[in-house]
């Protein structure tokens, strides 16, 4: 996977606060901010994008602004997003955001499945110079991915195992009955950008592997609805001129929502603390991402 260089937006002063803004509110979203607020930026400034501008109560006494519209986001003058709100929010928030040289980060890794989205973000970023950054989510080993693959990978192959009821309200919900599944059952066989697609709620893992490795085209998926696992299992096979990959990951839950991945959380956690280093001490060393979205 190619990777893109961009210098990073302007970072704060001594004199003002670091100004995040987080886009969504759910379970993900609210594990962000208590991070944020607890260990990761305690003296941040903090705004949660959600569609009905009800108040928050404060986190750790850090008040939480709350904005429903790209216009007001942009008048709170963030220094940087981070999206974990799903594929719309992309194109919603981040795409003018990026225009407008706010750096972020983006959870919904499957929304640059869509090329003329994708090409579009990294447009933005390197116009306005702001940094585009994508998070590994609830796998690992895209480093290792993204190492190889210069030297060449023959294949790439993510393979996305969950309970049968994690799969509802999804195309493998259509003609079968996923509480009626006594084995395992395959419920989709594609590439990466076709699973991203389809599967919004279910497939940025593919994506990620898909963008640290050989492309959404060559990546090749299958998921699986299995009523023998409790949990998420993700697993990543490559080959290569490097030798041969083979990972396997069972994620637990997040307390507080049974269907996110904890890793997911703690994977968007430590992307914020990457990019707020970086933006702390702006070394030309550290201006390229691990891994990023070109």
């Amino acid at each position: 996977m190619s990777q893109t260089e961009f210098e990073p937006a302007e970072v704060a002063t001594p004199q003002r606060a670091v100004r995040i803004a987080v886009l969504g509110y759910g379970a993900i979203g609210q594990q962000l901010i208590e991070a944020i607020a607890h260990e990761v930026a305690p003296q941040a400034a903090i705004c949660v994008v959600r569609r009905q501008a009800l108040p928050l109560p404060p986190v750790a006494q850090t008040p939480l602004a709350v904005c429903s519209d790209v216009q007001a986001l942009l008048a709170w003058q963030p220094d940087l997003v981070v999206e974990c709100a799903g594929h719309a929010a992309v194109s919603q928030y981040v795409v003018p955001l990026l225009a407008q040289g706010v750096d972020a980060i983006v959870a919904s890794v499957g929304a640059l499945a869509d090329a003329p989205l994708h090409g579009l973000l990294l447009q933005h970023a390197h116009v306005s110079g702001a940094l585009l950054r994508t998070v590994s989510g609830a796998i690992g080993g895209l480093d290792a991915l993204a190492a190889a693959a210069p030297a060449g990978l023959d294949w790439v192959r993510y393979t996305g195992r969950k309970p049968p009821l994690a799969w509802q309200g999804t195309p493998a919900a259509q003609g079968r009955d996923l509480t009626q599944l006594r084995q395992a059952e395959t419920i989709y066989t594609g590439s990466a950008r076709a699973a991203a697609l389809a599967y919004p709620k279910n497939a940025n893992v593919a994506a990620a592997v898909a963008l640290a490795g050989i492309g959404f085209e060559r990546t090749e998926v299958q998921l699986v609805a299995d009523p023998e696992v409790q949990t998420n299992v993700h697993e990543l096979e490559a080959q290569g001129a490097f030798g041969r990959l083979h990972l396997r990951i069972a994620n637990e839950a997040l307390p507080s929502n049974p269907k996110s991945s904890w890793l997911a959380a703690l994977s968007l956690t430590q992307e914020l603390r990457r990019l707020l280093e970086l933006k702390r001490h702006r070394s030309p060393a550290l201006q390229q991402p691990p891994h990023c979205c070109g």
